[in-house]
Order: structure tokens, then C-alpha cells, then sequence
């Protein structure tokens, strides 16, 4: 097996295109674990982190460009991105173990096609675009569409993702994520949920909610959305979010959540981030969790709130 670590997207390109059996690769935390279980080897690893175009974030012109290869850790220390992008942030933020954000990306993260992924509802929600790259140029695709199915994606042979394109949020506009897990971290998803309002006062304007782990894909939520729009977020409005996603579900049936285990929290979540991310778009934006000490508190505090909706969830699903 050889390696190979290209510094341009067009080196990385022929060298896949010249490499068939070839992967690329950021952090690897997914790829070598893979192959320690078994997996074969391909012919090449590709490391993409010595691209500068893969590993850098910017703001211009109304958009957010996030390298597919940033690290986990980049986003959530960027005060700027986890003001505008909470939702975002808090499920990079729980890709793995602290270490392992220093390592892993937004790229791999989608790429691995897990339907557990923690950044991917948050990233749909927002209408995130990913640029891809391959030996026949560049084509840029929503983010949604990107995985096709447990460990299967739309790109093909050659092709990596380089970027991620994210507009800036209109005003009055919040997200969040919340997923529900047997353990407080270092764990998978049982049922993720992302939603992202547009508040007009205290009416709802705009509403996107995405479930995880919930069906072989993140799945999008409409009649959540339809619920939502023209609300003013009551209690009805809430109990209808709440059975629209559950019957959007389509979980799997194994030894970490029922069917119905996972059909009845992903109700109870998508209901708990509505309410959040209702709350982030009426806050002045210089309130939002805008440093990186907000953020750990945070997230601390997020920790603790999992761990007692487990205990919750557990007895409602009862």
C-alpha cells in the first residue's frame, strides 16, 4: 500500500485517477479502524490535510467556506461559526472524544456514510452545498444528497469532497442539534435530531428539521416544517412536530434501540431542538455562544441535559 499527500486538489486528482483502489482520507479516525477490522487495503491512502483549500475556513460575501478536511476541533474554537452556526458546531463537536476533533472533519464525517453521522442533519438543515472534485472538474451538489445509503455515497471513483459552501443564515434564524445516546460521549447516535427556524417575532417564517440514525439516511422532516411554519410554537404545534417525526422514522431494530424506542425519542428530540433553536433566533446575536468558554460550558451543560433525556426518554418509551 503506498502513501501519498498531495498539497493541490488537481494533485490529488491524478493521483487518484492514476491509483485506482485508491482512498483519500483526512483524519483517518474511520478509515484505519476499517481496516484493522479486516477491511481490505487499498492500493493508496491519499492524505488531503496538506491541502490548504481542504483545511481552511473563511467568510466572504455572504457565505461560510468550510475545508472538507478541517478539523472537528477548528469549527468549534471559531467564535464567529458557532455564533452563526450553533446547530453545526455542537454536532462537530460530537464526532469522538476531544482528541479526536483534532483529527476529524466535516468531510469524513459525511463521507463515512454512517446515518448516525452528528454533523450531517445540522449541516442538511442549513442547505450546506459540498464542492467535489475529480478527475472530470468540479461539481457542486447538496449536501443531502451526498449519501446514498449506509456506507454508500454518490461520488464516484475519483472524486473527494473539498469544501462545504454554508450561506450565512438570515436574521432571526436559529439551529440546533440534540441526539440521544446510552452513554453521555463517546458514543453513537441513537436518534439525532437538527432543526433550523426563521422567526418573523415570535411566528415561525422558515423551518428545516432532519433526523439521524433514524433510517438509512438523514431524513428530512416536511410535515414537521409545514407544522412549524405560521406558528407561534404552542403546544399543539410542538405535539405535531413531535408525531411528524416520528412517523418519519424508519430505524433499524438492534441491541442499542428498538423501533420503537428510537420512533418515540426522535419525536421527544425534534420537539426539544425546536424549542432551542426557537430561542437562539429571538437572541440579539452578540448573545449567541460566540467564544470558545461559552461553547465548552456549553456543551458541558448539553452533556449532562443527554444523559438525563436518556433516563427520560428510557421511561416515556416504557
Amino acid at each position: 500500500m503506498q502513501y501519498a499527500a498531495p498539497t493541490t486538489v488537481d494533485e490529488a486528482c491524478s493521483l487518484l485517477a492514476d491509483n485506482p483502489g485508491s482512498r483519500v482520507f483526512a483524519g483517518a479516525t474511520d478509515l484505519v479502524p476499517q481496516m484493522r477490522s479486516g477491511r481490505s487495503e487499498p492500493s493508496a491512502m491519499v492524505d488531503l490535510k496538506r491541502i490548504d483549500r481542504l483545511t481552511s475556513v473563511s467568510h466572504a460575501d455572504g457565505q461560510w467556506t468550510v475545508g472538507a478536511a478541517t478539523p472537528a476541533s477548528d469549527l468549534t474554537h471559531n467564535a464567529e461559526f458557532v455564533g452563526m452556526y450553533p446547530g453545526i458546531s455542537e454536532g462537530a463537536g460530537l464526532i469522538g472524544s476531544d482528541q479526536i476533533q483534532n483529527r476529524s472533519s466535516l468531510g469524513g464525517n459525511l463521507c463515512n456514510g454512517s446515518p448516525a453521522a452528528d454533523s450531517v442533519p445540522a449541516m442538511i438543515a442549513s442547505g450546506a452545498r459540498a464542492v467535489i472534485a475529480g478527475a472530470g472538474g468540479q461539481r457542486t451538489v447538496s449536501v443531502a444528497d451526498v449519501v446514498t445509503g449506509p456506507g454508500r455515497t454518490s461520488l464516484a471513483d475519483g472524486e473527494f469532497i473539498v469544501e462545504f459552501e454554508i450561506d450565512d443564515a438570515p436574521i432571526s434564524t436559529g439551529d440546533a442539534y440534540l441526539r440521544m445516546t446510552p452513554r453521555t460521549e463517546m458514543d453513537i447516535a441513537v436518534v439525532g435530531a437538527a432543526v433550523r427556524l426563521t422567526m418573523d417575532g415570535d411566528t415561525v417564517s422558515s423551518a428545516s428539521v432532519v433526523l439521524g440514525a433514524v433510517a438509512p439516511t438523514a431524513v428530512r422532516v416536511p410535515d414537521a416544517e409545514a407544522a412549524l411554519v405560521g406558528s407561534r410554537l404552542d403546544d399543539e404545534t410542538l405535539a405535531a412536530v413531535a408525531a411528524a417525526a416520528s412517523a418519519a422514522c424508519n430505524p433499524i431494530d438492534d441491541k442499542r434501540g428498538t423501533v420503537e424506542y428510537r420512533t418515540q425519542v426522535a419525536g421527544v428530540l425534534a420537539k426539544r431542538a425546536v424549542v432551542i433553536a426557537a430561542e437562539r433566533a429571538q437572541k440579539e446575536p452578540d448573545l449567541h455562544v460566540t467564544n470558545t468558554h461559552q461553547l465548552h460550558r456549553q456543551r458541558r451543560a448539553d452533556r449532562l441535559l443527554v444523559g438525563r433525556l436518556h433516563v427520560a426518554a428510557r421511561c416515556v418509551a416504557r
